[in-house]
């Protein structure tokens, strides 16, 4: 129990002074009902004109003394009203707790989601590629609820045994000798249920597995839906997902019945021992009746905490996994980071250069680049072009520092990249690639999303730049139509002119095409090459293109091989050195004849 307790302490370090409270009120709670409870003993013995002056119980004797001298009717009604105040303060106490921890257990929960989150947006690429997406966001959307559960039991755990304490002592003052009988039977039917229950964190861990299966299914059913559809793959995925989905009914079913399993069994296994004892203690002194009966009634108030308590053992045992694996992600300590320089940049004025850059993913894998060393000249357009897994996109990571190179180092204007404030550089940055990813909200919000602040005025004057202000126009509700999930109610051209409205607003110094018009059509590419040769007069840009025509007019191209640069030079120069360069084109240009020479 103690090795469970030890995970959640990460937790309890959040608000650290709530718990405490928490405890203490439900512990000063537990002391006014088990006070409560106590007082039936002189208020049934005065009912029933019982002398405890003379008992042997010190306990009993210090009861009576406090009403010496007091009349049994005044008596009756002073011992009533301490009873009746115990309970109002009883209660009092419990509701500010409940109050309390509904307060502090909300708070925890958004600090898991949120803390999850903020490691996602800062966490290096290279971790979260190693991550199975679907348990990363079973982690953020469900592990982080049961998390906070798992704190709420392991309150209950602790007031729950506070209670106990309270509650034995007053079995003790009251007859030690039946405490030790009963806390000995108690303590077997504990064990019973233990024996019971062992499997309890095994299915903990195999819910979180299942849970996480069932969510990876779901995003990449929805993810995937058209490939699904393509294929004709429906009765297979839904195959997949109803075995999935009845591990999960199944693995949750045995949990419910664990747990539910414990109370049954515990009350009858205590209601045998209580009657026992009650038949056993009246044959031998039925003169005490009014203890027996406090005595008993404590005990049957401490039968369902007892229980609880073996509850929330069962519980926090499954749900430690949870707290493990939220736990994991948001500790920073044991993952990469890419770390913002301390300087300033405030704006590009003469080149980017590679020096000598080697780089690779993970250690064991291939080198996708290697001892790259070019330049990349401001307010020039610089394009990259070679077979796919050359190291095109792996330059443009690199460039936004969603990884660091191995070896060597990307200066911009002479200064390492690294050393700048990354903020500052992406924010002079924007890119348009082929894969676009629309948010699910209006056209008005995604262009704007390349500039939160930006006008009206501003949205339209970048809409038109970008040749998408007329089929915008066309909508019904204009710029306020909502393109759905990933911008599925748009074509792929019109998505590409808004994302290419979206990084025109946030006026960059350094526009980056990542084979941004591969997927177009003829109509759709014309558009967009028409709007990139207007903004290209205005900022520095970098493309990357399968479609070799859309970069004949670049001032230099670079050509990669296996993450290496093989070829530089503008398009005439290259066409007439007739190495790879020469063979894509004419590839794409069949017209153009390559010699063998």
């Amino acid at each position: 129990m103690l090795a469970i307790i030890k995970k959640f302490l990460p937790l309890l370090k959040i608000y650290p002074w709530l718990g405490p409270i928490i405890i203490t009120l439900g512990l000063l709670a537990s002391l006014a009902e088990g006070l409560g409870i106590t007082l039936f003993i002189p208020l049934l013995q005065t009912s029933n004109s019982v002398d405890s002056s003379q008992s042997s119980n010190y306990f009993l004797r210090y009861l009576d003394a406090i009403l010496t001298g007091v009349s049994t009717q005044q008596r009756i009604l002073i011992i009533a009203g301490a009873i009746f105040a115990t309970i109002i303060i009883k209660s009092t106490l419990k509701f500010s707790s409940a109050v309390i921890f509904s307060w502090y257990n909300c708070r925890i929960n958004h600090r898991l989601r949120s803390g999850i989150f903020q490691q996602f947006l800062n966490v290096s690429y290279k971790f979260l590629n190693t991550q199975d997406s679907g348990k990363l966001i079973n982690t953020l959307a469900g592990e982080t609820w049961r998390a906070s559960d798992a704190l709420s039991v392991l309150f209950n755990a602790i007031i729950n045994s506070c209670t106990i304490v309270v509650f034995v002592i007053l079995l003790l003052l009251i007859s030690w000798q039946l405490t030790l009988l009963v806390s000995g039977s108690l303590l077997v039917i504990s064990l019973i249920i233990r024996t019971i229950t062992f499997q309890s964190k095994k299915l903990g861990k195999n819910a979180v597995n299942v849970n996480q299966v069932l969510t990876k299914l779901m995003w990449e059913g929805f993810s995937g839906m058209k490939v699904i559809r393509y294929f004709g793959r429906e009765d297979y995925e839904q195959a997949r997902f109803d075995r999935a989905s009845k591990n999960v009914r199944d693995t949750f079913f045995r949990m419910h019945v664990l747990s539910a399993v414990v109370n049954p069994i515990s009350e009858i296994l205590s209601g045998i021992l209580l009657v026992s004892m009650l038949v056993i203690f009246l044959w031998q002194n039925s003169t005490s009746l009014p203890t027996l009966l406090t005595f008993i009634f404590i005990l049957y108030r401490l039968q369902p905490i007892v229980t609880k308590l073996d509850g929330c053992r069962v519980s926090l045992a499954a749900l430690s996994n949870s707290v493990e694996d939220v736990m994991y992600l948001l500790n920073s300590s044991d993952k990469p980071y890419i770390r913002s320089g301390n300087i300033a940049f405030k704006g590009f004025k003469q080149e980017i250069s590679l020096e000598a850059v080697s780089f690779a993913y993970n250690s064991g894998d291939k080198i996708a680049l290697q001892n790259v060393s070019i330049r990349i000249p401001q307010g020039k357009t610089t394009a990259f072009v070679g077979t796919s897994g050359a190291g095109k996109s792996t330059l443009i990571s690199l460039l936004y520092r969603f990884y660091d190179p191995n070896e060597g180092a990307i200066k911009i204007d002479g200064r390492p990249l690294k050393k700048l404030n990354l903020q500052d550089w992406r924010s002079h940055l924007a890119i348009v690639s082929q894969d676009i990813y629309m948010f699910s909200v209006s056209i008005r919000e995604n262009i704007a999303y390349g500039r939160l602040d930006a006008t009206d005025a501003e949205i339209i004057s970048a809409a038109q730049l970008a040749n998408a202000h007329e089929f915008i126009s066309q909508f019904p509700a204009g710029y306020d139509t909502i393109v759905g999930d990933r911008g599925v109610r748009l074509s792929g051209g019109q998505r590409q002119r808004i994302a290419l409205a979206r990084a025109i607003i946030s006026q960059p110094e350094i526009l980056i095409l990542d084979e941004a018009t591969n997927a177009l059509d003829s109509i759709a590419e014309n558009l967009i090459q028409e709007a990139i040769a207007t903004l290209s007069k205005k900022c520095t840009v970098i493309a990357i293109a399968h479609r070799l025509s859309t970069i004949e007019k670049a001032d230099r191209i670079i050509v990669l091989e296996e993450g290496r640069v093989v070829e530089q030079g503008d398009l005439h120069s290259l066409i007439e050195r007739q190495g790879l360069f020469a063979k894509l084109y004419a590839l794409q240009n069949r017209h153009v004849r390559i010699s063998n020479s």
